[in-house]
């Protein structure tokens, strides 16, 4: 089953279940996923879909610290449930020991030497790593690595 098909039926069974929050969040990623596939005039992968469930939970982390930065509380509990529910349809998160271990293989594989190398060393985790840790740390152990 294809990701899109399992959020059309978690939909689906929101919509019975009469869960407006958890609906309003699945409809939310359908609607982005829809968007991104009329502008580029293509359907999407499984890698794609997490992709863009991986852009809205980082959306949606960025507006909780805003928030609660302004004291508002009830709006970031709203953003913290959504991406509650978007994280169900991500990959499993990847330690930080696995993270390490495909940081090391990718320094390998690209022949990494310094700096500017870490494009080489990110093209070739990005695909690994998508959606299962936060590319901006893995960013950050990459320079820590070749720096």
């Amino acid at each position: 089953m294809t990701l899109i098909d399992r959020l059309k039926d978690e939909q689906k069974a929101a919509m019975k279940a009469k869960d407006k929050p958890r609906l309003g969040a699945i409809r939310l990623v359908m609607a982005a996923i829809k968007q991104r596939e009329v502008d580029e005039g293509i359907t999407l992968s499984d890698d794609d879909v997490i992709a863009v469930l991986t852009k809205m939970v980082k959306q949606r982390r960025d507006s909780v610290t805003q928030y609660e930065a302004a004291g508002r509380q009830d709006l970031a509990d709203v953003e913290l449930a959504e991406i509650a529910v978007l994280d169900e349809f991500l990959p499993q998160p990847l330690s930080d020991d696995e993270v390490a271990a495909l940081l090391d293989e990718a320094i390998a594989a690209t022949g990494a030497a310094g700096m500017q190398d870490m494009g080489k060393v990110m093209g070739v985790l990005k695909p690994q790593i998508q959606g299962r840790a936060d590319m901006g740390t893995v960013s950050q152990l990459v320079k820590a690595k070749l720096g």
